[in-house]
């Protein structure tokens, strides 16, 4: 943990009181390179962050350095460290989808873990966009389309990074991103405009960053984005008013690249001198690689533009991190070495464990998994089969795809004794190597015992700058999917990608589906360990899947309608593929009932929710029990249900067990006029089950105050 709350002030007074106006400056400039001119800042005591610069040699000779200089501030050293620094784990995406809290801030302190050995101590993570457009490539970093399970993955996560339980490192902090509103671009459009009320603000956008503050981010990113006009690296409503004076953040706010300089593309300032005043004022303390702080700040506190009291406000809150982060002690002694972790056995099996979490079974027909292992002929087919690189997905970290266990190699280690061959069938889109042939692949499967398909997304096609406008495969993997499923009925199809696809024409020719996203190093020990059945698959969906681009955004938290019953589109269904919170199992779980401790609650009070389910199956397995809340009749129109609560269970076969869930009055608040969250007094709906689709229903009365 970093505690910004500790009294550093005097030791900050001190040192901002033998600081010349430039040395200042550079407290509030980084750059995302190290060659010529940032080295002369270094001995010039003129730059006070560096990203895309690890090492822990060159680091700690740089820092030595300047703790040796005239101006003994060490530098914040910066990494996009989004799903893994060595250790290559899941994409955010599909952690969230194990629903597993524990091992989510588990991952991410192994990141941050291996990330301080290199000399990182600045994580540009968790992003905690709440994603309602999967056509926008980044939804793949972050925790999907909920913002009340976003605010818990994004808790999570940042206690894992600032878990710093070590002392042979530098300390680390997070960096929760992008504030804020990012996820809502236009169209999916990265980089686009966004058009956000008030109240979708608070109650969407904003959770997952109060969450992430009230877990100790000592850090914020700043946006791209404007949001309905109002650029958010340059707004001192969204900066100080909210993200400091509503929601108490005391450490700081770094832009996103250049995204201070593109108010003049905005055309919120006509210059990048106008631009910098507007940044700086507003609260975005550090200028990310745009230089333009070290070009501007000197002329605008000369000229008295940007006071010396507004330049020491941004200095301080700068290195008050700084502090809280022990980086002056910890670069006192230069000559201690970090010892690296990187890689390391318990690393690689929380990556596996992770991994196998991460995967949701979509379709089981017939039940054709699990398979067996007395299976002598299985046939391994698709581009995406044996393609470490691939697996690792977006924001590749200091990843290596040869650490990377594919599939084919997946399964080979797991069924030593069979004769599996590969084919890969067709190239992926804009892929080098266009190498691959249908027939082959076909002719491969019609003479296997089982089909393993694997289809989906290059990994370019998320992440940053990674918009799509079609969401379904490409016409040579729905070809190669059709042949091979003719030839071989018994195919498990596994898809690789980074946001929902459109899978309406999948789900037609393939009678068995695993999502498995992008997994990490353990691919393919993961999803051998699910298809044998060494583990049975639990994960749930946390986007909506569309039936067809044209639904979009689809998401399940919707507010009503005035005719509900009207809604529709006169050539598609106005419902999911798959809902939120959709995931299969080996198992068959059965909700018997939903009842209600009491039928009236006062404030102050609680009351519980529980729910009985049974395993009806022979196999034991994890099912994940979902709670939703609804306010029928409310002073604004509500969503039609709300995620409130969840528990991940495990229940042996013929096993039955009762889940109780406590409600109470803070659950059922939503922001009021004022923007202060309160509950309204009336009838409230419980929901209870597998998904958000779930029927079971009771209610209760929230009383008045008297």
């Amino acid at each position: 943990m970093i505690n910004l709350a500790m009294d550093f002030e005097d030791q900050i007074t001190r040192l901002l009181e033998k600081m010349t106006t430039a040395e200042k400056i550079g407290q509030l400039v980084q750059f995302g390179s190290f060659r010529e001119l940032e080295e002369g800042l270094v001995d010039a005591g003129e730059i006070g962050s560096l990203l895309n610069f690890c090492g822990s040699t060159q680091v700690t000779e740089i820092q030595t350095r300047i703790m040796r200089s005239k101006c003994p501030v060490p530098l914040l050293i910066g990494d996009d460290v989004i799903h893994g620094y060595k250790t290559g784990f899941p994409i955010p995406l599909a952690e969230s989808c194990s629903f597993d809290l524990e091992c989510m801030e588990e991952t991410a302190a192994i990141a941050a873990r291996e990330a301080a050995c290199d000399g990182v101590n600045m994580i540009f993570a968790p992003m905690v966009d709440v994603a309602r457009d999967p056509r926008w490539g980044r939804v793949a970093e972050g925790a999907g389309e909920d913002p009340w399970y976003g605010a818990q993955v994004a808790a999570a996560r940042v206690r894992g990074f600032q878990r710093n339980d070590w002392e042979d490192k530098p300390h680390v902090t997070a960096c929760p991103k992008h504030y804020v509103g990012y996820a809502a671009s236009e169209g999916g459009r990265d980089y686009s405009y966004t058009e956000i009320s008030g109240r979708t603000l608070r109650e969407v956008y904003l959770p997952p960053f109060e969450a992430a503050i009230k877990a100790g981010a000592g850090a914020v990113m700043s946006a791209f984005n404007d949001v309905s006009g109002d650029p958010a690296s340059l707004s001192h409503h969204l900066l100080e008013e909210i993200l400091r004076d509503e929601l108490g953040f005391r450490g700081l706010v770094v832009s996103d690249w250049e995204s201070v300089e593109q108010g003049v593309a905005h055309g919120v300032a006509e210059n990048t001198r106008e631009a910098v005043k507007k940044g700086l004022t507003a609260g975005v303390e550090i200028d990310m690689n745009s230089g333009i702080y070290r070009e501007e700040l000197p002329k605008l506190v000369a000229d008295g533009e940007i006071t010396a009291e507004q330049l020491d406000r941004a200095v301080r809150r700068v290195l008050r991190v700084k502090f809280a982060l022990g980086l002056f002690a910890q670069y006192e002694s230069p000559e201690s070495r970090k010892a690296a972790v990187h890689r390391c056995p318990e690393h690689v099996r929380t990556a596996r464990k992770m991994a196998r979490e991460s995967i949701v079974l979509l379709e089981n027909r017939d039940g054709l998994l699990p398979l067996s292992r007395q299976a002598k002929k299985i046939a391994v087919i698709g581009p995406l089969a044996d393609a470490p690189g691939q697996m690792l997905g977006c924001w590749q970290c200091k990843t290596d795809k040869d650490n990377v266990v594919t599939l084919l190699q997946g399964i080979r280690e797991a069924c030593p004794d069979a004769e599996i061959r590969y084919e890969k069938g067709c190239p992926l889109p804009f892929e080098e190597d266009q190498s691959g042939e249908i027939d082959p692949a076909v002719e491969l499967a019609r003479q296997s015992e089982i089909v393993l398909l694997a289809l989906g997304e290059p990994c370019g096609f998320c992440g940053e700058n990674a918009s799509r406008a079609r969401l379904d495969l490409p016409d040579p993997q729905m070809e190669l999917l059709r042949r091979v499923c003719e030839a071989n009925p018994r195919t498990v199809l596994i898809l690789m990608n980074g946001r929902p696809l459109a899978l309406t024409r999948v789900r037609e020719v393939a009678g068995t589906i695993l999502e498995a996203w992008y997994l990490g190093d353990e691919c393919g020990h993961a999803l051998a360990d699910v298809l044998f059945g060494d583990y049975n698959p639990s994960g749930k969906l946390t986007m909506t899947f569309p039936r067809s681009v044209g639904q979009i955004p689809l998401y399940y938290n919707h507010r009503n309608s005035g005719r509900p019953e009207l809604i529709r589109y006169i050539d598609e269904e106005i419902t999911p593929l798959y809902p939120f919170g959709y995931g299969l199992s080996y198992s068959k779980f059965v909700y018997q009932g939903l009842t209600l401790s009491r039928t009236a609650l006062r404030p102050g009070e609680t009351l519980t929710a529980a729910v009985t389910l049974r395993n009806e199956s022979g196999r034991g397995g994890e099912e994940v029990v979902q709670l939703y809340l609804r306010d029928p009749v409310a002073s604004v129109t509500r969503p039609v249900r709300e995620l409130k609560g969840f528990q991940k269970i495990f229940l042996a076969s013929g096993e039955e067990k009762t889940v109780e869930f406590t409600i109470g009055e803070e659950m059922l608040a939503f922001p009021g006029a004022d923007g202060k969250p309160a509950a309204e007094p009336g009838e409230f709906q419980v929901f209870a089950g597998t998904d958000s689709s779930c029927t079971l229903c009771a209610s209760f009365r929230l009383e008045q105050q008297s």
